[in-house]
């Protein structure tokens, strides 16, 4: 099985059917960072404050037990420290002693026990317990997990706003159902006793016992009407948690689609940085750099300029899909120009809107054809390295300020490169132009 990475973790996540199977994935980020470590999850019952259904994930299965332990059994500043649900916590060296409060076999040497607990709505929700084997060098498992964990809530919440939705439609259809079923049986109950009555008596019978039933008929009625305003309350109170939970679902998928742009970021950089160790030729490196901005924001026109050996010039060192006659090792004086006026005020630029950028004074640089873009200085402890520009962005949308945010992490990463490797000057040599 290839390596489990945060973008396969992530689509695994995403396409889980239920708890167990995020479980599994979770489980095999974990065997990347362990292979002997283990993964258990244990439900938590708020109202009794019981630690109940344990899933304990062996290789691609998940074993089920149950534990009905009081979690006031943990430590105080433990018990603390899981129900914020913020970091895991470290049993220490009492780690073996309370892997038996989890039913968990202790390893043949000492160990280390760490859990976190899990929140849904505000509340405490089930609590994730890693056991490892002690190190005497490396990172632990559960703090390489991190990041995988981060993705797996993110499931766990889209799972349990599932089940959540699921409980509540069926606890009204069954409110629903008794309501009727009384209606219907109190009604048949009073009509055959009506019935009864009438047979029973004669015209002068006791016209008193036929006003009761009719009184505990009327009633009767009275009481089903109540009966149904009470599922009509039912009903509207699951209709808004019903609303509730696909705003928050909704708000869910906002927060998976930001962190799938993140992480993407986060791949390419590693890629740039990959490059970086791996080559010495400075033309590999820079196109490299130049991809890393124009790929994460997808633009299909980018440039990247350096300085250039004379005072106050950058030169063109990459570009992609530049107008026709803009050539590699082509000069900006600084101070002119988009690229020159931002190399000069160290300053970035972000043009948003399309008809106002249509009389922006600086569109008629050759560099910058669409009504939106991003100039961002490149500088390094001070020193200006050069300016990368993007623009014309697929599908003809804008550029935003999240999109600026992201360009400044990639200005610096870029920045650091270039000046590392002195890019530059080794470029340049290599261009052969005057």
């Amino acid at each position: 099985m290839p390596p489990r990475t945060l973008a396969s973790l992530a689509h695994a996540l995403g396409v889980a059917p239920d708890l167990d199977a995020a479980l599994v994935a979770l489980g095999e980020a974990l065997a990347e960072a362990d292979r002997g470590a283990r993964l258990l999850y244990v439900t938590y019952d708020a109202r009794r404050a019981l630690l109940g259904e344990r899933r304990l994930v062996v290789g691609d299965r998940v074993t089920r037990g149950q534990l009905d332990t009081a979690i006031a059994h943990l430590p105080t500043k433990d018990r603390a420290g899981i129900e914020a649900g913020v970091q895991f916590v470290d049993f220490g060296e009492r780690g073996d002693e309370f892997a038996r409060l989890f039913d968990l076999v202790p390893f043949e040497e000492p160990g280390f026990l760490s859990a976190r607990g899990l929140r849904f709505d505000n509340q405490l929700a089930a609590v994730l317990v890693v056991y490892e084997s002690r190190k005497l060098f490396g990172t632990r498992a559960s703090e390489r997990l991190a990041p995988s964990l981060a993705l797996f809530e993110l499931a766990l919440g889209r799972l349990m706003e599932r089940d959540a939705r699921g409980e509540a439609v069926s606890t009204l259809e069954h409110v629903t159902r008794r309501v009727h079923d009384d209606y219907d049986r109190k009604l048949s109950d009073l009509e055959a006793r009506l019935l009864q009555a009438t047979g029973e008596f004669t015209a002068t019978a006791d016209r008193e016992r036929e006003l009761a039933l009719e009184r505990e008929a009327a009633q009767a009625r009275e009481a089903a009407r109540r009966a149904e305003r009470r599922a009509e309350a039912v009903e509207a109170t699951v209709t808004s948690a019903v609303s509730e939970l696909e705003k928050a679902h909704v708000e869910l998928h906002r927060r998976s689609e930001t962190l799938r742009q993140k992480t993407r970021t986060l791949y390419l950089i590693e890629r740039v940085l990959t490059l970086d160790a791996g080559t010495d030729d400075p033309r590999a490196l820079v196109d490299g750099l130049l991809a890393l901005v124009g790929d994460d924001l997808h633009a299909e026109r980018c440039s990247l300029l350096l300085r250039a050996p004379e005072e106050g010039q950058l030169y063109l060192a990459a570009g992609r899909g530049l107008a026709p006659g803009v050539n590699e090792g082509a000069r900006v004086t600084i101070g002119q120009g988009v690229s020159g006026r931002v190399a000069e005020s160290r300053e970035a630029l972000l043009v948003t809107d399309a008809a106002e950028a249509s009389d922006h004074p600086l569109l008629k640089d050759q560099y910058f054809t669409t009504g939106s873009f991003i100039s961002f200085p490149l500088v390094h402890h001070d020193e200006l390295i050069g300016v990368v520009n993007v623009t014309n962005r697929a599908r003809q949308a804008v550029f935003v300020e999240d999109d600026m945010e992201r360009v400044r992490l990639l200005g610096l990463v870029i920045a650091l490169v270039a000046s590392r490797a002195r890019l530059a000057e080794r470029l340049f040599g290599t261009m052969h132009v005057g």
